[in-house]
């Protein structure tokens, strides 16, 4: 069965290329992620490798937690499975609840 693993501390400049070819050498790789920003598509800094058994991830870790991946030194360990967040309140630009800040017009309309 594949086995998931967060890897951390990834250079921006790391791509899912890169972070597949370095873990190649440990077995076959189902797949290889760096999560991206949303706005600005540049590397959060970490992603993920799911590979193919659970011995070849466990080879995985043990080679190259702490290793060096693009001038970095890369954190490597199974990953946890996502908690469940609450949703997030729809706050910002288009948000008409909010009363802060702005001009607020008055039933007095002298205007």
């Amino acid at each position: 069965m594949a086995k998931k693993l967060y890897c951390g501390n990834l250079s921006y400049d790391t791509t899912e290329e890169s972070l597949r070819e370095a873990f190649s050498a440990f077995g076959s790789i189902v797949s290889a992620t760096v999560i991206v920003d949303k706005m600005s598509g540049r590397s959060k800094g970490f992603g993920f490798v799911e590979m193919s058994t659970d011995e070849e991830a466990q080879a995985a870790i043990d080679g190259m937690n702490g290793k060096m991946v693009d001038g970095r030194a890369i954190t490597v360990n199974e990953a946890r499975p996502m908690a469940d967040r609450p949703p997030r309140s729809s706050g910002g630009y288009n948000n008409r609840r909010s009363s802060g800040g702005g001009y607020q017009q008055s039933n007095n309309s002298n205007w």
